[in-house]
């Protein structure tokens, strides 16, 4: 039973938000705060006011009592004076005292206005005072002056008895009055130790408040947020697996489990992209091999059909010059198509020997000047250049780290591309750029040519494509193949430029170092024998 009236109890308090717990701990604590801030404030008030009756009431008022005591007993004493001795100097002290009862007896009202009690004891004295004044001193005061009569001196012996009656109400009075003056004190010293039992309670209240507050907020935010900050660390550091564990209030534990949910679904994700980077590094690697073995194959299918090729060739170029036009002329003709095919065919084989040569053989990374492999590439073509007076400028061009081979096989493939692809009756006209860009530097080779179709701008970088037949223009097709694959092992790209339509633009970027890409490990360059690489 104990469990099951624990347990709903747990789920209730678990279920409060932080805000809802500030809120119920701000209006406890306003609320206790409030209480004893009235309770200072009435004992405040309270002693207050005793204090200010026992100054300006209790104190004065029995001083007063004193004084109109003085008062009273001058003006008796000047009245017996006077009736024993008859002297007239003896009745200014009376008449003194009298000018001095009413002052004191006014400000007595005055101070005791409100305290029945007292007033009544200022009453039975004003009382008894009045009959003595009536009865014994007005009339001895008002015989006349000279020696003493028999009847003053009688009067003078029944009057203290009623002095007496007057001291005994002062008497009363003082004494009453006294006795005020001291329950006020013992009132006011009491108010204080209960003011500052108060005060005192207020000011540890206050500090257990601020401890509670701090401890309430050190383990109901505090903690839980540091768990959540170090499980955080945690995970942000690699170890994805660690749990996060929720703690706190309800919002904080719902932040806990948003990001526990969000921990899991990463947990997932990377599980999921860990498979299939497998799979990709797997599929590269099996491309990368694949890529290897067909270089690997052209290379040696290149290289090793040089030889019975070229025994081909020469035996059909030999077989023509020896028995041309001794056979019919079907024959002659299939002899011309042996010719021409098998020397196509050496063409292609040569073509794509270089082709496979590139990153391979011609890998020697030097800085090198692009104005003077430019002007040796020119030299290698000026037969081409003179025959259709082509026209080629350039601006200055950078200083590069690239293979010298390659970068001359770039430049002589794009400008004889531009020469062989003119316009018909007009001489070309080919102009090379070069400027920074991005950290590479960007080459245009613009032609005046008769133009790429933007349709074909990807297909004609593509091995062995042709957009015209060879009938129309020579070729194998391999020449913008070769210069996308020296362009991209020098860390460039290669396209053309759709807009331009005054003939061909060829742009392309290069690395001014190339990227440190290792060749493959198995190249056929270096495990074939010197000798047979060099037929």
């Amino acid at each position: 039973m104990t469990g099951d009236v624990q347990q709903p109890r747990g789920r209730r308090l678990s279920s409060w938000t932080t805000r809802r717990w500030l809120r119920v701990g701000v209006a406890a604590s306003l609320i206790v705060l409030t209480l004893l801030g009235a309770t200072g404030a009435w004992v405040m008030g309270r002693s207050q006011s005793i204090s200010n009756n026992l100054t300006d009431v209790r104190s004065p008022s029995l001083s007063t009592a004193f004084r109109l005591e003085t008062a009273l007993v001058n003006q008796e004493t000047g009245i017996r004076g006077y009736g024993l001795t008859g002297t007239a100097e003896f009745l200014a002290p009376y008449r003194q005292g009298i000018a001095d009862q009413k002052t004191y007896t006014r400000s007595l009202g005055e101070t005791l206005h409100g305290d029945r009690a007292r007033t009544n004891d200022l009453k039975s004295v004003q009382d008894a005072v009045d009959t003595w004044q009536t009865e014994i001193a007005e009339p001895v005061a008002a015989a006349p002056p000279g020696s003493p009569s028999p009847l003053t001196a009688e009067r003078l012996a029944n009057g203290k008895a009623a002095f007496d009656e007057i001291r005994k109400a002062l008497a009363n009075q003082q004494e009453r009055l006294r006795a005020d003056r001291v329950q006020a004190r013992a009132d006011l010293q009491s108010t204080v130790t209960l003011r500052n039992w108060v005060f005192g309670t207020i000011a540890l209240l206050i500090v257990v408040l601020a401890a509670l507050v701090f401890e309430g907020l050190r383990r109901g935010i505090n903690r839980p947020l540091d768990q959540l900050g170090a499980d955080a660390r945690i995970i942000s550091a690699g170890d994805f697996d660690h749990p996060i564990t929720p703690t706190g209030p309800a919002d904080l534990r719902r932040l806990s489990g948003e990001i526990e949910s969000m921990r899991r679904r990463l947990v997932r994700e990377l599980a999921f992209a860990e498979e299939a980077r497998l799979r990709l590094d797997a599929q590269a690697a099996d491309l990368q091999r694949s890529n290897a073995e067909l270089e690997q194959f052209a290379y040696v299918a290149s290289h090793d059909l040089q030889e019975p090729l070229r025994k081909v060739s020469s035996f059909t170029q030999l077989l023509q010059r020896r028995y041309g036009g001794q056979l019919d002329e079907r024959a002659d003709q299939y002899i011309d198509f042996a010719v021409d095919g098998a020397n196509r065919m050496q063409t292609l084989i040569s073509d794509l020997l270089n082709f496979s040569r590139v990153g391979r053989v011609h890998n020697a990374q030097q800085s090198i000047d692009l104005n003077k492999t430019l002007k040796e590439t020119l030299s290698a073509l000026s037969v081409a250049v003179e025959e259709t007076g082509a026209t080629i400028t350039h601006d200055p061009l950078p200083d590069l780290v690239a293979d010298p081979s390659q970068m001359a096989m770039l430049w002589q493939n794009l400008i004889g591309n531009a020469v062989k692809f003119r316009r018909p009756e007009t001489a070309p006209k080919i102009h090379i750029t070069a400027a920074p860009e991005a950290g590479l530097w960007r080459f245009t080779v613009t032609d005046n040519g008769i133009g790429i179709p933007p349709e074909y701008a990807e297909k004609i970088f593509v091995i062995f494509q042709r957009l015209h037949t060879k009938d129309t223009y020579s070729g194998s097709g391999i020449g913008l193949a070769m210069c996308k694959k020296i362009v991209e092992f020098h860390g460039g790209t290669i396209t053309i430029d759709p807009d331009y339509r005054d003939g061909a633009r060829i742009v392309f970027t290069l690395a001014p170092e190339p990227p440190q890409i290792p060749g493959p490990s198995a190249a056929p360059d270096a495990t074939r024998p010197e000798a047979e690489q060099a037929r």
